[in-house]
């Protein structure tokens, strides 16, 4: 029944039933008596902002009547993901870098154990050993420093970002940006050159599109 699926969903989200009734526009009570199956939206402008919200189709709020419930789940012994939502900054180059495009009113939203602070898209070819593709949502957790090998998301020339493995070399003064792709050389950066180098934060993880 519906009153189930919107109670599983609501659930899966963490989310209280006033929460819930403040993102979609109307009452708790409201919300309530859907749960209860007492009452059913009262139109598809509804099913569709509840179906939007937790990326499912209208089809699966309608006719979905048999689904599954939590205990049908862990019965089964099938896996449930936990959402999280991560703030978007933009496009970021698997390439050459490409000016920073901070878009911070998109949010993506994925599994609630990922430890990270925001996402970018990937965009380009060169992390394609890392297994990130063009399009991939890469997920990063803030930080000033990465361990040598470990793939970041670095700020160059104050103003360009990019995604490569970065090792630095104290004893030379020279960080190295690598791609994952024979074809990119190297970005090398010395001295003075250093302190247009700026970590934003280490790659944690990614989401790739089944292609």
């Amino acid at each position: 029944m519906f009153g189930e699926i919107l109670k599983d969903l609501r659930k899966r989200e963490g989310l209280s039933q006033a929460e819930l009734a403040d993102i979609l526009g109307i009452s708790k009570s409201a919300v309530g008596m859907y749960e209860q199956n007492k009452r059913s939206p009262h139109s598809d402008d509804l099913l569709k902002r509840i179906a939007g919200y937790f990326g499912v189709t209208i089809d699966y709020l309608k006719d979905f009547s048999g689904g599954f419930s939590s205990a049908d789940f862990d019965r089964l012994g099938i896996g449930r993901i936990s959402r999280k939502r991560f703030r978007m900054l933009g496009k970021i180059a698997c390439g050459e870098p490409i000016m920073c495009d901070e878009d911070y009113e998109t949010t993506v939203q994925t599994e609630g154990d990922i430890q990270a602070d925001f996402c970018v898209t990937a965009q380009g070819d060169s992390m394609i050993n890392a297994r990130i593709l063009d399009g991939d949502i890469v997920f990063v957790r803030e930080q000033s420093m990465v361990e040598n090998g470990e793939i970041a998301v670095i700020i160059v020339n104050d103003d360009e970002v990019t995604l490569k493995r970065f090792y630095y070399y104290p004893e030379n003064e020279r960080v190295i940006l690598q791609a994952e792709n024979p074809k990119y050389q190297p970005m090398v950066f010395e001295g003075e050159q250093l302190g247009h180098i700026r970590i934003l934060g280490k790659a944690v993880a990614f989401n790739s599109k089944i292609r």
